[in-house]
């Protein structure tokens, strides 16, 4: 059964700022509850510790240098992170550089050669379990110009695509050896 407007209580005053709010019909009632607002989200802090901050995430140019059917990869040194894993020679992509750019540059300073970088290959966005990501961009490269001199790495190795996967290989480019073993890729 209704009630008509004259014969409901009278809602409690609510101070301004605040928003009140009361449902009631024959079967159930809700009571009043207020919500206080104190900042409006622009009001809020920028160095606010309320929320831890988001892992950082490193933009990465990575090569694919292909001879025939084989691949050139590297072993990190037991010295760096994740070391003695396997990856594909590249690097930090710095500001005001292209993915290429930087590439060119990481080839001169990891391996001595000046690379003819070609068209994408893909793109991969990995986040790491204990925190960081990174967004990796693999270019072809089929042709250099100088001999390859290992300059970072533990070693290096031209490997048979198919024998990509008997290395233990990063984590973010564990999906892209299946996939370049496989034959889909390059």
């Amino acid at each position: 059964m209704r009630q008509s407007m004259a014969n409901r209580p009278a809602a409690p005053r609510v101070p301004r700022g605040r928003r009140a709010c009361c449902l009631s019909n024959s079967s159930f009632e809700l009571h009043s509850f207020y919500a206080v607002y104190t900042k409006r989200v622009d009001d809020i802090e920028a160095g606010s510790k309320s929320r831890p901050p988001a892992p950082a995430l490193r933009f990465v140019a990575a090569a694919l240098i292909v001879r025939e059917r084989e691949v050139l990869i590297g072993q990190r040194r037991a010295d760096q992170p994740m070391g003695s894993l396997w990856e594909f020679p590249g690097g930090k992509i710095e500001p005001g550089e292209s993915p290429q750019e930087a590439l060119v540059r990481e080839l001169t300073e990891e391996l001595g050669i000046r690379a003819e970088v070609g068209p994408a290959v893909t793109r991969i966005r990995h986040h790491y379990r204990r925190g960081g990501a990174v967004d990796l961009q693999f270019f072809a490269v089929r042709e250099f110009s100088g001999e390859i001199d290992n300059k970072i790495y533990k070693q290096v190795r031209w490997v048979k695509l198919e024998d990509l996967p008997s290395y233990d290989f990063l984590a973010a480019d564990r999906g892209l050896i299946k996939d370049l073993a496989a034959g889909k890729l390059l």
